[in-house]
C-alpha cells in the first residue's frame, strides 16, 4: 500500500493535472498584482506540475494521430488540454528580461494544443499558420511574390478575422454557462459518462478559441519588441559614435623647433578661460561678483564726480599753458622782425 509520502515523490498524473489548473484558476481569479511574489511563485509551481504530467503522458502514449476525438477515453480528453494550459501560465510570467523568449515558449505550447485538437477534429477551425498569419507564412508569402499583400491593408481579412473574434468570444459565453451547470455534477463523480464527456469537450473547444485569440496577440507583441530591440540597437550604436572623445588640438609645424614650442603638449598650452578660471574660483574659494561687489560696495556720488572735474581742470590749464606759449612766440616773432628787415641774411646773388 502507497504511503502518503511515496504519494508525494510520485505523484498521479491526474492529480498533477487537476492540481495546475486549480492553480491557473486562482491566478487568473487573484485580486494581487501579476507580478507579486506569491502569484509568481503559483505560476512557477504549476508549470513544474504540468511539465512532469507532460512527461508523464509522453511515456504512456494515449493518444494516436490517426483517431478522432470520438475513439478517446472520455476520461482521457482533459489530458488534451495539457499545453493550452501550460501556454496561458507561461504567458503569466514576469520577467521583462526574458519576455520574448517566454512568449515564443507559450506561442509554441498553444500551437502543439491547436495542431493536436485539429488532428482529433475537436471544432471545426482553421489553423491561423494555415492562413498565412505567422511570421512563418508571411515569410513564405514573401518568397512566394504577393508583395502586395503584404504592402497594402487587406482590410476584408481585418474584418473577418474581427468578425472571427466576436464569434469566438460568445462561443466561449455560451460554453462557460454549460461548464458552470456540469462541474459540480462532474468533480463530485456523480455525472454519467455522457455528461463527462460533454464537460471535457466543451473545456477543449473553449480552450481552442482561447488559443487562436493568444496567438493573435502573441504574434503582435513579438513584432513590437522586435522593432523595440532593433530601434535599441541602431540607438545605442549611434550613441556609441557620438560619445567618441574630442581630439586634442594641434599645429603643424616645418621643423623640431616649432614643434616644441606650438605642438600638441606644450606645457603652457591653455586649458580654461579667464571666465572659466574665475567661475571655478568662486564656487571654491567665496569670490565676489562683479555685481555683488557693487550691491555691497556702492560708490558715493563724489567718487564719480571727482575724475571729471579734475579732468576737466587739467584740460584748461593745458589750454592756458599752450595760449601762453603762443603768446610768447608771437612776442618773440615781433622782436626779431624788428631787428632783422626783409632780405636778411640772404647775401647769395649780391653783385
Amino acid at each position: 500500500m502507497a504511503t502518503p509520502q511515496d504519494e508525494l515523490q510520485n505523484p498521479r498524473l491526474p492529480d498533477l493535472l487537476e492540481t495546475g489548473r486549480q492553480l491557473l484558476e486562482e491566478v487568473e481569479a487573484s485580486a494581487q498584482p501579476l507580478g507579486s511574489k506569491l502569484v509568481q511563485d503559483k505560476v512557477v509551481r504549476a508549470l513544474e506540475l504540468l511539465e512532469k504530467a507532460s512527461d508523464m503522458l509522453s511515456q504512456l502514449d494515449l493518444f494516436s494521430r490517426n483517431e478522432d476525438w470520438e475513439e478517446i477515453a472520455s476520461a482521457d480528453l482533459k489530458y488534451l488540454m495539457l499545453p493550452a494550459l501550460r501556454g496561458a501560465l507561461t504567458l503569466k510570467l514576469v520577467d521583462a528580461s526574458h519576455r520574448l523568449d517566454h512568449l515564443q515558449e507559450a506561442r509554441d505550447h498553444f500551437v502543439s494544443f491547436l495542431t493536436q485538437s485539429h488532428s482529433y477534429r475537436v471544432a471545426d477551425f482553421q489553423l491561423p499558420w494555415a492562413q498565412g498569419s505567422s511570421p512563418e507564412g508571411n515569410a513564405a508569402a514573401a518568397a512566394a511574390g504577393t508583395t502586395s499583400a503584404l504592402l497594402e491593408p487587406n482590410l476584408v481579412a481585418m474584418a473577418s478575422q474581427r468578425q472571427a473574434k466576436i464569434q469566438r468570444y460568445k462561443q466561449n459565453k455560451v460554453a462557460e454557462q454549460r461548464l458552470s451547470a456540469l462541474r459540480s455534477a462532474v468533480e463530485s463523480g456523480e455525472a454519467d459518462d455522457e455528461r463527462v464527456r460533454e464537460f471535457y469537450l466543451l473545456q477543449l473547444r473553449r480552450w481552442i478559441n482561447v488559443s487562436l485569440d493568444e496567438i493573435q496577440s502573441i504574434d503582435q507583441e513579438l513584432e513590437i519588441l522586435r522593432q523595440r530591440d532593433s530601434h535599441s540597437e541602431e540607438s545605442a550604436s549611434a550613441l556609441t559614435h557620438q560619445e567618441r572623445p574630442p581630439m586634442k588640438p594641434f599645429v603643424l609645424t616645418r621643423n623640431v623647433a616649432q614643434a616644441q614650442v606650438f605642438g600638441a603638449g606644450y606645457p603652457s598650452l591653455a586649458t580654461m578661460t579667464v571666465n572659466d578660471w574665475y567661475e571655478q574660483h568662486q564656487k571654491c574659494e567665496g569670490l565676489p561678483s562683479g555685481q555683488e561687489d557693487e550691491r555691497q560696495t556702492p560708490l558715493p556720488p563724489e567718487t564719480h564726480r571727482a575724475p571729471e572735474q579734475e579732468e576737466e581742470h587739467q584740460l584748461e590749464q593745458k589750454e592756458e599753458e599752450e595760449d601762453e606759449d603762443a603768446l610768447h612766440r608771437l612776442q618773440q616773432w615781433d622782436d626779431w622782425k624788428d631787428t632783422h628787415p626783409w632780405g636778411y641774411g640772404n647775401r647769395q646773388n649780391m653783385g
